[in-house]
């Protein structure tokens, strides 16, 4: 005979409630966990990005101002933020400042796509071939490590007064950056991720493409942000050492001229306008698409 279990309605009762409890404890925790964040005015978006920076540009100039007014060096040696405005506008009235400008971001932009290309490939292999990266990684610390200016004289030996030798110097100073960067953002990569690839048949080319770079692009993001700044130090640097008429003139060129005339307001206006072009390259491109990819992650604080 069959027997037949009969629950007790209290038993009954109180699973339910301690499922209800604990269906409303993980809601609670999800609620805590997310943010709702209101979108905020763009006026104000501006104003409170570009309060801070522009307070900070203020003081500088004041502080710029009061060392030329109480002649902390001759003012032929420190020139005011207004000598330094009217070289700027000298430059850009005699319609060669953009040209200046144009000749140094084209061939940083240039020298940086080819690094990053060599940079990827040799990232890729040093971080998947251990033999590899037993032979050459400590070699690309150290090529990090190497004033990008100490590449020059050679590269002047190698390829002469020409556009190579500038390139060449680019090269050098961005490659091991954007491959180190690469290293360690697959070093970061969890071993699940690629099994999992491994699993769905995501191997070869087809696991790099859509496994191994996806899941190392914070990593490679550093590495491309610090491979950028080399190749516009190391372009810097080249352009002030090579000198001569068939290459144009770069900003680099530019330092150099006012060095040579002894002209202080030209030097500054020469530093100023470096400075801009590599604030307003991490300003513009690295730092939106860094934000991108930390935001699908979910590794971006919102407040």
């Amino acid at each position: 005979m069959a027997s037949t279990e009969t629950k007790d309605p209290a038993t009954a009762g109180e699973a339910t409630d301690e499922t209800g409890d604990i269906a409303g404890l993980e809601a609670g925790l999800d609620a805590l966990e997310s943010r709702v964040v209101d979108r905020q005015p763009w006026l104000r978006t501006v104003v409170t990005k570009a309060f801070p920076p522009l307070v900070a540009i203020a003081l500088v100039l004041a502080l710029w101002q009061l060392a030329y007014h109480f002649e902390l060096k001759p003012h032929y040696l420190l020139p005011s933020p207004v000598d330094v405005g009217r070289s700027l506008q000298q430059k850009w009235l005699e319609g060669t400042l953009l040209s200046f400008v144009w000749t140094s971001v084209s061939r940083g932009a240039l020298g940086f796509v080819a690094s990053v290309g060599i940079g990827t490939v040799l990232g890729l292999i040093v971080a998947r071939v251990k033999p590899v990266r037993a032979a050459i990684g400590p070699i690309l610390s150290g090529l990090q490590s190497l004033p990008s200016v100490a590449w020059v004289p050679a590269a002047i030996i190698w390829f002469g007064l020409s556009d190579a030798t500038i390139y060449a110097v680019v090269l050098l100073g961005a490659v091991p950056s954007i491959a180190n960067g690469l290293v360690a953002g697959v070093d970061q990569i969890s071993p699940l991720y690629l099994r999992a690839g491994r699993t769905i048949g995501a191997t070869g080319l087809a696991g790099v493409r859509h496994v191994l770079l996806p899941a190392a692009l914070p990593g490679y993001i550093a590495g491309l942000k610090q491979g950028w700044a080399f190749s516009w130090r190391s372009l810097m640097a080249a352009e002030l050492i090579v000198n001569a008429p068939d290459l144009g003139t770069g900003l680099g060129q530019l330092l150099e001229q006012g060095r040579e005339l002894q002209d202080m307001s030209w030097v500054l206006a020469a530093i100023l306008l470096i400075l801009i072009v590599g604030i307003g390259i991490e300003l513009l491109i690295f730092a939106p698409v860094e934000r991108r990819v930390l935001r699908s992650r979910g590794l971006l604080v919102k407040s």
